[in-house]
């Protein structure tokens, strides 16, 4: 019998393989064609056409759920416009970041910043104000005359953070324009929030969502020939069975139209397929991925939770009992051993709820006659997860 590590070493080698090009399964490959977005793609150029005339484009707001295809057009329509500017003398900058891979305020604000070509000494990491980084960022903006669009992706963390530090950063964002002498600045939003504009300042409203466009759902048709198309290009033919690719469109489709989702699940499909040497990617390895992917999301949300979250979770793995109040004498226990100060039974009780929403916990109410009503919790995942996702929080090593 050979050798696990040798067959795989030989295969790699040899140069067996289903899989001929990964960074076409991978979310942040752009596609020559974009299928089924013809009418999204049109609307977005026609927003942002007025920058190649050297005039201001309207701010737009882009929405729709995750793998909707929101980035994936904006990204195409600024890479063609990059395209025809490089060409010409125009002094225009398309700059893009994502709120969610930036921690905070400060950092998105320098990626921006560092995508204008200001270097470390003009805009330094730390040190400054938010006020003096976007002051910096006008000037520069000004002085060398650009036109300037701002895409920020997920937008609706931009807003999160901006709750957090109170910096109404969005509003001098959108109003930009007045304080500028020369250049021009417009920002282009992308949310999955579809109710991420209610959650704002009115003043924000008026000035940010000057147009905007909405992406629907794909239905399963349109995630199966999206799917067709990167399996042409990402697989060796006849190497992914009809089978496999319509459970695949099937899965995502039916649950929220997410073409992304879609691409995740082939990917993953693909790669079990080729660890187990097989010749073909089968509906046996879409259900394979399918729970390899649930489990890392919820371990990346585990790993994501701010301290005292991870603390009550570590509670309720350790409690007598389900309850709020065993939950809380648990979690009282675990802040002593750390050397923590507790939050509030109140503050504990909030914070449950919010939990709940992840779905990595789930309440109901319980009746109890004369003494009123109580509300149980129950972990939906394992305490092995629990431990692998906590297990680099170093507060934590002695309670784990």
């Amino acid at each position: 019998m050979s050798d696990p590590v040798d067959r795989l070493l030989d295969a790699a080698e040899s140069g067996k393989s289903i899989i001929k090009n990964r960074d076409i399964l991978h979310f942040s490959y752009i596609p020559n064609i974009i299928l089924h977005r013809d009418s999204e793609q049109k609307q977005v150029t026609q927003s942002l056409l007025p920058i190649l005339k050297q005039s201001r484009p309207s701010n737009l707001l882009v929405y729709g759920k995750p793998g909707t295809g929101k980035t994936l057009v904006v990204k195409r329509v600024i890479s063609k416009i990059q395209e025809r500017v490089e060409k010409s003398n125009f002094p225009i900058k398309l700059v893009y970041s994502n709120s969610k891979e930036e921690t905070t305020l400060y950092g998105l604000l320098v990626s921006l910043g560092r995508q204008l070509d200001l270097d470390e000494k003009e805009l330094p990491t730390t040190g400054l104000s938010i006020s003096e980084v976007f002051k910096r960022l006008l000037n520069k903006i000004s002085e060398g005359k650009i036109n300037a669009i701002f895409v920020i992706d997920e937008i609706d963390y931009l807003a999160q953070l901006i709750a957090k530090t109170g910096k109404d950063i969005l509003y001098q964002l959108t109003r930009a324009n007045e304080r500028l002498e020369q250049g021009s600045l417009t920002l282009v939003g992308i949310s999955n929030d579809l109710t991420f504009k209610e959650k704002l300042d009115p003043r924000v409203i008026s000035s940010l969502g000057e147009e905007e466009i909405v992406f629907t759902n794909y239905n399963v048709e349109q995630i199966k020939k999206i799917l067709e198309a990167r399996i042409n290009e990402a697989f060796v033919e006849n190497t992914v069975e009809d089978s496999a690719l319509n459970l695949c469109a099937a899965l995502a489709g039916g649950e929220h139209g997410d073409a992304r989702r879609a691409i995740d699940l082939l990917r993953v499909a693909g790669e079990i397929a080729e660890r187990q040497q097989s010749d073909k990617v089968t509906t046996k390895n879409v259900k394979e991925a399918k729970q390899k992917i649930e489990e890392n999301k919820e371990e990346l949300s585990l790993e994501a939770f701010p301290l005292h979250e991870k603390l009550i979770i570590l509670a309720m793995m350790k409690a007598n009992g389900s309850s709020t109040g065993e939950i809380y004498s648990s979690y009282k226990n675990l802040c002593k051993i750390v050397g923590l100060d507790e939050l509030t039974n109140r503050r504990i009780t909030q914070m449950l709820s919010e939990i709940e929403l992840s779905g990595i916990i789930t309440g109901r109410l319980i009746h109890q006659g004369i003494h009123g009503r109580t509300k149980k919790y129950k972990l939906e995942i394992s305490s092995e997860m629990i431990k692998k996702a906590f297990k680099d929080e170093l507060t934590l090593k002695d309670i784990i």
